[in-house]
């Protein structure tokens, strides 16, 4: 528990936010297809790190049930 970190409610937030994004990256891949070139790092390598990362961590955190408003 962590006096100063995001409470539950924001965690789930973020979760879905995070799975939101990842969904439509998915959707804009399969409606326009793949990228060619840079913009394939640019794509799926930074928005997929981002969105991917931020579900890792919010799932840890309410798995552990670390937040700050945690009993």
């Amino acid at each position: 528990m962590t006096k100063f970190g995001p409470n539950r409610r924001e965690l789930i937030f973020r979760l879905y936010v995070s799975i939101a994004g990842l969904v439509l990256l998915v959707a804009a891949l399969v409606y326009r297809g793949m990228p060619q070139g840079p913009a394939t790092f640019e794509i799926v390598g930074i928005a997929g790190a981002f969105f991917g990362g931020t579900l890792l961590w919010t799932l840890k955190k309410l798995i552990r049930k670390e937040y700050s408003d945690a009993p």
